[in-house]
């Protein structure tokens, strides 16, 4: 009978026989360990064991690109190969358990004295066992509902300064920008539960302005409250934010971890934004980390709605086919044999972006299907922020006809004041 597996791919550097790598790898992550033990049957591997799929050597460096005390001791010189391996994990193994599915396709693989950078780079899940996990309970087609926005993408912004306003001077800037016209505001990832804002006393104050605005226009606002903590009061803080009528809540996914995301998944109706603040620390190393691919599956795996995936041209050091490679995986299926069943998460673009930067971002999704934030390209508008959302609009009518920026601002007045003060 055909085992049911996942797979994962790495890239790893060695200045050993790359075979023998992939080899430790799935023995150390699997059933075996560096001697054969009691116990260890064939019945038992043929069941439990990984089984290494590929092999790929690459090329060869001269320096090791990470320190090993264990291949000093064994006076080990190079070269360092590197090379692509592949691993099927049996799904029997892990069970619907998602913080053991990450301790086995990573885990001691980063500690392995063999290798001189390792890096995770995907995870491949058949339906079946994507299907034991959460899913998106929101999704993309649920806050284009929300919102009222189709056929475009998504305009949203973040509450600036990012700490230091108290709760009444928070709720006058999500009033003006309810009235400027966005769809989407997002509390800053360094602003959660502070003393001078308190999510109990902000939450309201919030939602007052923003259930009125509904109220008086039948047009709703996005407001993705920051409620990162520790569970329980994630719960407690997704709980208030419903009572008062909110949408959605935004947690920062790598300090409150999978266990967490999968609890708060299971506990709220809210769209949950995920801000992936800090996976630098993951994934800047080329030869070392987790990169994107199976970052987002792991995390997508706990149900979230929205995934951050940084901006094209903006402050953050990812290359453009990085972010854009990013975004369009949120928008594919999961599972590598996905049912007509969508389980798309909807890409959220920010940082440094504006009018200006909306063309490549949208031929980088391929899709209207995506979050596009302006902070200072709203707020910093030269003629306030309703003509900052206006020059966004008025850029995405540009992009769907096939127009020039330049050539469409000759009519757009919002666009054209947005190009001469942020495109210089």
């Amino acid at each position: 009978m055909r085992r049911e597996t996942v797979e994962a791919t790495y890239l790893i550097e060695t200045p050993l026989d790359p075979q023998k790598i992939a080899a430790i790898m799935a023995g150390e992550q699997s059933s075996g360990t560096f001697v054969k033990v009691a116990g260890e049957t064939d019945e038992l591997r043929a069941r439990a064991a990984a089984d290494v799929l590929s092999v790929e050597t690459l090329e060869s460096v001269d320096a090791p690109s990470l320190a090993s005390a264990y291949l000093e001791r064994k006076k080990v010189s190079g070269p360092w190969w590197r090379a692509r391996v592949r691993v099927a994990y049996p799904v029997a193994n892990i069970g619907s358990n998602l913080p053991t599915l990450a301790a086995t396709v990573a885990g001691n693989l980063y500690d392995l004295g063999e290798v001189t950078g390792l890096r995770l780079l995907d995870i491949s899940l058949p339906q079946a066992y994507r299907d034991r996990f959460d899913k998106p309970q929101v999704g993309i087609a649920g806050t284009r509902a929300n919102v009222g926005a189709h056929d475009r993408p998504l305009f949203g912004t973040i509450i600036k300064p990012n700490v230091g306003m108290r709760s009444p001077e928070i709720a006058d800037l999500v009033e003006l920008l309810c009235n400027a016209g966005v769809d989407f505001i997002k509390d800053d990832e360094i602003c959660a539960d502070p003393d001078h804002a308190p999510l109990a006393e902000r939450v309201p104050a919030v939602m007052a302005r923003i259930r009125a605005y509904r109220d008086r226009t039948g047009r709703d606002v996005m407001m993705a409250f920051n409620i990162t903590d520790e569970t329980d009061a994630m719960r407690r803080h997704a709980a208030l934010v419903e009572r008062e009528g909110g949408s959605c809540v935004m947690t920062s996914l790598n300090w409150c971890g999978l266990s967490a995301m999968q609890s708060l998944r299971r506990a709220t109706p809210l769209a949950i934004h995920a801000h992936r603040n800090g996976f630098g620390a993951f994934a800047r190393h080329p030869l070392l980390g987790i990169g994107f691919d199976a970052y987002q599956a792991l995390y997508r795996l706990a149900g979230v709605d929205h995934m951050h995936v940084h901006g094209i041209g903006g402050k953050f050091s990812d290359q453009a086919d990085e972010v854009e490679a990013a975004a369009r995986r949120c928008l594919a299926p999961l599972a590598v044999d996905a049912s007509g069943e969508t389980d798309a998460v909807m890409p959220a673009f920010s940082s440094g972006q504006w009018a200006g930067t909306l063309p490549v971002t949208a031929k980088a999704a391929g899709s209207s299907d995506f979050l596009f934030m302006a902070g200072g390209g709203i707020l910093a508008h030269p003629d306030g922020p309703a003509a900052g959302v206006r020059s966004l609009r008025q850029a995405w009518e540009a992009v769907a006809q096939g127009e020039a920026l330049e050539t469409a601002a000759a009519a757009r007045p919002d666009l054209a004041a947005a190009l001469r003060f942020f495109g210089g």
